[in-house]
């Protein structure tokens, strides 16, 4: 009996131990669980508590940082309004004083000024116009100091004429094609300063129904499998789009610039173009295989209509070919060229030199009101349409030359000088056919934006013609030249400013200058320690050193040759800014022989 009962005892010792085991168990789980939920509840409570100091910080700080800017506003407007009442400009340059602005209407343009609401959506990144978030009162104030500044000293600076409708004036207009980083087609224009093509659909100073073709183009090149060229590998096709619009006529010209001859289904895609814009007149295929930053290249194929547009100006027709130059903004270009044709004062009895004479527009609009006119271009293309333009218009008074027009001038010049001397024409000049009696009695010159050079500049001072008329696109070379004019014989009487680009910095200036009365016939040598922009080699003029060969040697040196030699010496000639627009232009080299006789002549008066 004992020995049962110790063993129930045992097994019951055992069971007992077994619950409290399992008890210890379950309160150490209850105890985890338990633990576990606390420490939830404590993040939780953290969160909640990190949430709401931080609204509370950020709301802090926010509060902080409108005072502040509320503050700086406050002295911005304030200096403005003082800037604004005290310190407007008028044309002379005299200070005046205004009424007093109000805080409230100064805010209100600072806001105009700062957040315009006709802003191009693209002005950040494009960068092709100055003027953005400006009103246009404002730029036309802006362009009038500008020429102000620069002229004013010459002559009286005549108010700015601008536009009534400042918006999509370009008639022409250039799209570069590329591709995206998602591999879609883009095309627009070349970010400033660098090679970026900005992805553009449409432009507040570009001709819309030229922004409506370029951007339906780039739709076509995914049916027809054109791919866009590559700068830096050179593979692909279409490089450039240029379209070209008739303002007058409505006429419109389309070219495709093509990185090779091919285009694949060039009368499909045409065809399917034309269905999207039955505008089009004309389509050009333009070859340009090079690596360079010219558009156009040399070979033109015409794939449908005539190769080019018409135009109406003043009412003379043009014609415009791809390469040809034409102002883009022909509604202004009517109201400068009428201000240029009365500042020669035209009676019908003047003869003319219409230097970088384009495609013929200055001299054949003038032609009506004059006995002869001289055109003088160097690029081949214009010249042929100039020609074409004249018997366009049936203007029979009109010779056109294709030359480089600062050697032209020379040359004239020159032969005037040998008329005077000798008394005998010279017909072997290029002067003769031009001027058969040497004189000139009006010069239209309108240069590059780079201005004139000395040669022709001092050509005209020995031509001198009663008037000059310079038009120009750039106030600070034009004032360079006027210093030159005005310094030998001429008076600047007027300048007329018009603006020909608004929303750019860009300003188209017409000067009016009179030859003075008790001024004689003059013959320019500068010396070099003479005060001026220019750094010439007249110690030996064109036809010193013609005179010297001929008499050393007993043979003719064209003045082309002589400018020739002289760059070949390193002597400065004063940069030509009327280059040819092609990239190898046929220029007849001097023989061998005569540079070695014009270097002979060159030494003979210290120029080497």
């Amino acid at each position: 009996m004992a020995d049962k009962n110790a063993m129930k005892n045992k097994s019951a010792m055992r069971n007992k131990s077994k619950v409290k085991n399992k008890d210890i168990a379950k309160n150490k789980a209850a105890g985890k669980k338990k633990y576990a939920v606390d420490k939830t509840m404590k993040k939780e409570a953290e969160k909640r508590t990190a949430g709401k100091m931080g609204k509370k910080k950020y709301a802090v700080d926010k509060t902080v940082k409108q005072e502040a800017e509320k503050r700086t506003i406050g002295k911005m407007e304030k200096k403005y309004a003082v800037t604004k009442a005290f310190t407007e400009k008028t044309d002379h340059g005299k200070s005046v004083k205004e009424k007093k602005v109000s805080g409230k209407n100064t805010s209100e343009k600072m806001i105009t000024k700062k957040q315009n609401t006709d802003m191009c959506q693209y002005a950040k990144k494009c960068g092709g116009c100055d003027y953005q978030g400006l009103s246009y009162e404002k730029q036309l104030k802006e362009k009038q100091e500008y020429v102000r500044k620069n002229v004013g000293e010459f002559c009286k600076v005549l108010p700015i004429i601008g536009m009534e409708h400042p918006y999509h004036y370009r008639n022409k207009v250039h799209a570069v094609f590329d591709i995206a980083k998602g591999g879609s087609v883009i095309s627009g224009v070349y970010k400033a300063g660098t090679h970026d093509v900005v992805n553009i659909d449409s432009c507040q100073i570009e001709d819309e129904t030229a922004d409506a073709i370029i951007h339906d183009i780039r739709g076509l090149l995914r049916s027809f499998k054109i791919k866009t060229y590559d700068e830096d590998t050179g593979y692909g096709l279409l490089r450039h789009v240029l379209v070209r619009r008739g303002f007058h006529s409505g006429e419109v010209m389309v070219v495709l610039v093509l990185g090779s001859p091919i285009l694949p289904s060039k009368n499909n895609f045409v065809k399917a173009l034309r269905k999207l814009h039955p505008e089009i007149t004309t389509v050009v295929l333009n070859v340009n295989d090079k690596k360079t930053s010219m558009v156009l290249g040399e070979k033109e194929t015409v794939i449908y209509g005539k190769g080019y547009i018409e135009d109406t100006l003043c009412g003379c027709t043009f014609r415009i070919s791809p390469k040809s130059f034409y102002q883009v903004n022909p509604v202004q270009t009517e109201i400068l060229y009428t201000k240029a044709i009365e500042y020669a004062g035209l009676t019908g009895k003047e003869r003319i030199v219409d230097a970088y004479c384009g495609i013929g527009t200055i001299g054949l609009i003038a032609a009506s009101k004059a006995k002869e006119v001289i055109s003088v271009e160097l690029n081949r293309d214009a010249v042929r349409d100039a020609v074409t333009n004249a018997k366009r218009n049936d203007i029979k008074n009109v010779q056109f030359y294709n030359a480089d027009a600062g050697q032209f001038m020379v040359e004239m010049a020159e032969y005037r000088a040998d008329q005077k001397k000798n008394q005998v024409l010279d017909a072997t000049k290029s002067g003769k056919k031009a001027t058969p009696d040497g004189n000139v009695d009006v010069v239209f010159m309108d240069p590059p934006r780079a201005g004139s050079d000395e040669a022709f500049l001092s050509s005209v001072i020995r031509l001198a013609p009663k008037r000059v008329v310079y038009i120009s696109c750039n106030p600070e070379t034009l004032a360079r030249d006027l210093k030159y004019l005005t310094k030998h014989g001429y008076q600047a009487k007027e300048c007329q400013p018009v603006d020909l680009f608004p929303w750019t910095k860009h300003v188209e200036t017409v000067v009016k200058l009179s030859l003075k009365k008790d001024t004689p016939k003059i013959e320019v040598i500068m010396k070099p320690d003479e005060e001026s922009n220019y750094t010439p080699q007249e110690k030996a003029t064109y036809s010193k050193i013609k005179e010297y060969v001929k008499d050393k040697y007993g043979v003719n040196v064209h003045t082309s040759y002589i400018a020739q030699v002289k760059r070949m010496c390193g002597l400065d000639m004063g940069e030509n800014y009327n280059k040819s627009k092609k990239e190898n232009p046929e220029v007849k080299q001097c023989p061998q022989e005569k540079v070695e006789y014009i270097k002979d002549a060159l030494r003979y008066f210290n120029e080497i």
